[in-house]
């Protein structure tokens, strides 16, 4: 495959497809479920970017994947996972979620009604954003890994949050099974900034707050950015905010 031309290319909040039903709010970046178009399905080897909001008491039912890895990040609430291969737990703010789909699972997603202290019933919806990436391999035994890295965001700067690439080894919090991708994350407060990394497929998501990348300009809440052949660019936020970056050194065909 020849190199890919440099590009910046930005796609705003109001732009992505979105499903909304009694107890979900649902915005697509790419073409997912009954939306679809042939010319926005994927950037690299990211295939999904969901922004979901789902009402306490709601979410979704079991349901099946295969050969997918899938990693969710909680920005506000707590979102309760179950899957057939006997794992579950909540997942919230600061903690890092992976579940390798593999040869087959059956997983539930859901906004329990109940206070992580399980004192009282919440009335907050969760907001959350999903990934889905295809591994190197198919065909491998399904698979669950969480783990808290509330501290090192806290710290400053882009963390590493999910990754199967070697430089990343004894960094990353969680593991996924594909060599050429590593999912960031960063928590800004106004003057914050940070460099994002060179690679041949960048994808910037704003999901909370607003910020600036350098040569670009204003980003807000639920803007995009798909960046080809570039990166180093500066993104510094201009009110608290948090980014998500995926660095991919492929993409499919």
């Amino acid at each position: 495959m020849s190199a890919p031309a440099p590009a910046v290319d930005v796609r705003r909040a109001d732009d992505r497809f979105t499903t909304r039903i009694s107890w979900l709010d649902s915005k697509h970046s790419f073409s997912f479920s009954r939306h679809y178009d042939p010319a926005n399905t994927h950037h690299g080897l990211l295939l999904v970017n969901n922004d979901d909001v789902v009402r306490p008491g709601a979410g979704f039912e079991t349901h099946p994947h295969q050969d997918m890895e899938i990693v969710t990040w909680v920005l506000r609430g707590s979102l309760v996972h179950q899957d057939s291969t006997g794992h579950s737990g909540v997942i919230y703010p600061g903690l890092a979620q992976r579940m390798s789909a593999g040869t087959g699972i059956l997983h539930s997603e859901k906004n329990d009604a109940w206070r992580l202290d399980g004192r009282a019933p919440h009335t907050d919806p969760v907001h959350f954003v999903q990934m889905w990436v295809l591994p190197d391999t198919e065909g491998v035994d399904p698979g669950y890994e969480q783990l808290e890295i509330d501290d090192e965001l806290l710290r400053g700067g882009l963390v590493p949050v999910a990754s199967g690439m070697e430089r990343y080894d004894g960094a990353s919090a969680i593991r996924i099974r594909n060599r050429y991708a590593t999912l960031h994350a960063a928590r800004l407060t106004p003057g914050d900034a940070i460099t994002l990394p060179d690679a041949p497929f960048l994808h910037l998501y704003v999901p909370d707050g607003a910020v600036t990348l350098e040569g670009t300009g204003l980003l807000g809440t639920g803007d995009a950015v798909r960046m080809t052949a570039t990166g180093g660019q500066r993104v510094t936020a201009t009110e608290p905010a948090e980014i998500l970056v995926w660095e991919m050194h492929a993409t499919l065909a």
